[in-house]
């Protein structure tokens, strides 16, 4: 039997997508070469803005005419967070989908791969409220990086933001759990990996008293004895981050030079709206924090213009704020309302053209501050990890600084999955050329 997935959205929907290929590999399925070879084939969705949903509509509809024409058995899955919000609705618009299985309910998919071996349709009621639980592992077979869940959902309920409702309440993974899966993906060989949670830095373990900060130095403390060089995570909101976790993050090298930290506005009346439980001096004076025991880091952010309400000298601010902190890159995109959530009722809805020009005015100044940071660092010794072959020259290898910037550089494909040391010698628009690697023995 054979699997096809076709995963959307965010890094946590890559992880859930390969725990649920561990699980097909456990029973004997092997992963299909493309759709038409598949047996099953699922979509792992994503509801954060409506061009994700049209995206998976059209993935659906392509799906369901092909079932229809389909001679042979094939089992239509539909997962993740799209699942989770409109459930049997999807099945009414498309007969040919034969399970809805949202964020909390991955617990039945043995069972759908069982019916799926025996050509029959599982008799389940996928429970959308079920209680979540971690899969026990993450990893992609024969890949150098690993995503790692530590946490699960969201508690702030920003007013634009539809992940609470599809994702539902913060739960946090055992440290005993997600130290088991480190060992384990260092032990097949995974250099890097990345910490995940809609809200990673709320991460709490109860039973033990174990915040964020506390839960990085336990893994800080094992990694030596693993082959991972490097710990990443995503994505920490600054309404949660504490001076505990710079301390730790300053104290050990094994934690990656970059942090994104998802500012969203600049001005404070749009910052409460929001709901995002900070001011902009509040931010700003985090980071401050974060540079004065880190001088080395670089950041990224996320920005939303065109709320509702939004004057010309909100934005102002939004733009003051980019210039005092100068992030090395920013998702940058204008206010969709998203239907479920509390911004989707506000009135004072900003016009289109209004929308697109500010956040042209957001873009150019990001691309100002991109530019220069990039140019400074020219002529630094950097040590990286590489990646893969880049697409643009099969004689190039596409690697990665500390800091989460890209260098290009001559290189073979045996060179994959090893650090090595380079020069950052010019820039071609945001990526680096080097001249020469130097592979780093272990």
């Amino acid at each position: 039997m054979k699997y096809y997935f076709e995963t959307y959205g965010c890094q946590m929907n890559s992880a859930e997508s390969a725990a649920l290929a561990l699980v097909c590999k456990e029973r004997g399925w092997t992963e299909a070469d493309d759709s038409g070879g598949a047996d099953l084939i699922l979509l792992n969705t994503c509801s954060v803005r409506l061009t994700a949903e049209q995206r998976a509509f059209g993935r659906i509809a392509h799906y369901a005419g092909i079932k229809k024409k389909n001679k042979k058995p094939l089992t239509l899955v539909i997962a993740g967070c799209m699942a989770q919000r409109l459930g049997d609705k999807l099945i009414e618009k498309y007969p040919q989908v034969d399970y809805v299985m949202g964020t909390s309910a991955r617990s039945n998919f043995p069972l759908i791969l069982e019916a799926a071996e025996r050509g029959q349709r599982a008799a389940l009621d996928i429970n959308e409220k079920a209680v979540f639980s971690f899969s026990r592992s993450h990893i992609e077979e024969g890949q150098f990086r690993s995503f790692i869940p530590i946490m699960h959902g969201c508690n702030n309920f920003c007013s634009y933001c539809i992940v609470p409702y599809v994702r539902g309440r913060e739960i946090s993974r055992s440290p005993e759990n997600i130290i088991e899966e480190i060992r384990l993906v260092g032990g097949r060989g995974v250099r890097e990996i990345t910490l995940l949670g809609q809200n990673v830095n709320s991460y709490r373990w109860e039973p033990s008293d174990i915040d964020f900060s506390k839960l990085l130095k336990l893994i800080a403390e094992e990694i030596p004895k693993t082959a991972v060089r490097r710990v990443r995570f995503l994505s920490a909101n600054p309404a949660n981050f504490s001076v505990k976790t710079i301390e730790v993050l300053a104290s050990d090298k094994i934690f990656y030079r970059h942090l994104h930290l998802p500012v969203q506005h600049g001005s404070d009346s749009i910052l409460k709206a929001m709901n995002r439980g900070y001011t902009a001096d509040v931010f700003i004076n985090l980071i401050k924090e974060i540079r004065a025991a880190l001088p080395d880091i670089t950041l990224s952010t996320d920005i939303l213009v065109g709320f509702p309400g939004e004057t010309e000298d909100d934005l102002q601010k939004t733009l003051l704020l980019m210039e005092e902190i100068k992030f090395l890159y920013s998702y940058m995109y204008h206010f969709n309302p998203r239907e479920g959530t509390k911004a989707f009722e506000l009135p004072n809805r900003i016009d289109e053209n209004v929308k697109k020009e500010r956040l042209s005015r957001v873009i150019a100044l990001q691309k100002k501050h991109t530019n220069a940071l990039l140019k400074a660092r020219l002529g630094s010794e950097e040590i990286v990890l590489i990646e893969g072959i880049s697409k643009k020259n099969a004689d190039e290898l596409i690697t990665r600084t500390e800091k989460d910037e890209m260098v290009a550089v001559p290189g073979s494909k045996p060179m994959i999955g090893s650090f090595g040391k380079l020069t950052l010698s010019s820039l071609k628009g945001n990526t680096f050329r080097a001249e020469k690697l130097e592979v780093i023995k272990e």
